[in-house]
């Protein structure tokens, strides 16, 4: 088994015995192992292991359905973890004991940004054949903050930091399966567009359990939306070996103070969860303030500003 294989093995657990190698020799390579994890994910069922059912209480006796048995309402279910929701712990763990996460907060004005939406949403979605979205705008802001502040988009490996020249952005995406990061490559050469095609997509695949393993690895920073399932402000946590997450929230109608004046504003908080043993408060912060600057002026976004 070559080195690259034996790592992704011990990553996902995979019982190399099963693996059938197709390089030179008869021996094990990186994608037989990759291809073993994919059949794996996609395959594997949702449902007690056999032993567990064994072990199953013996069935009680019918009883009429007008009084039911006091135990049946304090009944336990027991299933295995599939493959993907042990992947999914394991990484946190790791990423909460080996990185010293700091979360900063801001929040942004989202008027800008909804009044766009509303002016061009349906002449873009009958161009581009897709809906524009909130994602796209933050997508945008973050790759031009990434610019600036390089740190973000930057990785420790081993006694080095590794700066990307690139932004590998991942999304969040939710699926029966629990949580996955499809990987949006190259997003600073991607257009509105494609950003909200690309997203769209991912998202119709992940309810098929359907993407592959390496539409989900590598990486370069990543993006998630809590505010789609009522959340107003979290921590995110970071997903190694990156360096930074940033949290988008729900969407609320709050007073504000503008020009001595009191309105009323969509306001939405902001979150980054950042290593600080690579990105220092001041570099966070900047990162932040640019993502906030870019969606409370999205003009910016268009200039590159």
């Amino acid at each position: 088994m070559s080195p690259a294989a034996r790592r992704v093995a011990e990553q996902h657990r995979v019982d190399v015995s099963k693996v059938s190698g197709t390089g030179k020799d008869g021996r094990i390579t990186k994608p037989d192992v990759e291809s073993m994890v994919q059949a794996e994910v996609q395959l594997e069922p949702e449902q007690p292991s056999k032993e567990l059912a064994e072990e199953a209480p013996p069935k009680k006796a019918e009883v009429p359905a007008a009084v039911p048995a006091a135990s049946d309402a304090r009944s336990v279910r027991r299933q295995t973890m599939s493959r993907i929701r042990r992947t999914i712990a394991d990484r946190l763990v790791q990423s909460q004991q080996t990185a010293a996460l700091l979360t900063t907060f801001n929040e942004v004005d989202m008027s800008a940004v909804m009044d766009l939406r509303k002016k061009y949403k349906d002449e873009f979605e009958k161009k581009h054949d897709t809906r524009l979205g909130f994602m796209s705008f933050f997508v945008k802001a973050a790759v031009e903050s990434l610019k600036v502040i390089p740190a973000v988009n930057a990785q420790i490996d081993g006694s080095e930091i590794v700066y990307h020249d690139y932004c590998d952005v991942g999304i969040a995406v939710s699926s029966p399966r629990g949580l996955v990061v499809p990987i949006l490559r190259d997003a600073e050469q991607m257009s509105f567009a494609e950003i909200e095609q690309q997203i769209r997509e991912f998202g119709a695949r992940a309810q098929r359990g359907a993407l592959t393993l390496n539409e989900l690895s590598g990486g370069t920073f990543t993006i998630t939306n809590g505010g789609v399932f009522g959340s107003l402000v979290s921590t995110p946590i970071v997903n190694p070996p990156q360096s930074a997450i940033l949290g988008m929230h729900k969407i609320q109608e709050r007073p504000m103070a503008e020009n001595g004046q009191v309105v009323i504003r969509p306001m939405m908080y902001l979150a980054l969860t950042y290593d600080h043993r690579i990105i220092d408060g001041r570099e966070a912060v900047t990162f932040l303030v640019g993502i906030k600057r870019g969606l409370e002026d999205p003009s910016r976004l268009l200039l590159e500003l």
